[in-house]
């Protein structure tokens, strides 16, 4: 059985299995490919629809994709800055 590639994950900031494929054919999907852990990424998974929900982003236009690509940096730890807010809110217990 093969052993999964290990990445020095970004988001994390620790060794774990990285993805076996690059997500987008980019320079940004490089850098995921390359520093970021298949953990962080199913967390990307998760969070993303929030943004496309509150912003209405259309993921097919260049400004859906240019706003989704600029969250994932700051996500992943790529740019520094915020992450938008989104109007998704925690389930209380």
């Amino acid at each position: 059985m093969n052993q999964p590639r290990m990445v020095q994950c970004k988001k994390l900031n620790k060794e774990a299995p990285g993805l076996p494929f690059k997500p987008f054919n980019t320079e940004l999907g490089q850098k995921i490919y390359d520093s970021v852990s298949m953990e962080a990424w199913q967390m990307w998974l998760r969070e993303s629809p929030r943004y496309m929900n509150t912003y209405r982003i259309d993921p097919m236009s260049a400004d859906g994709r240019a706003f989704m690509e600029k969250q994932m940096q700051i996500f992943f730890g790529f740019e520094d800055g915020d992450l938008a807010d989104t109007a998704w809110v925690p389930p209380s217990s």
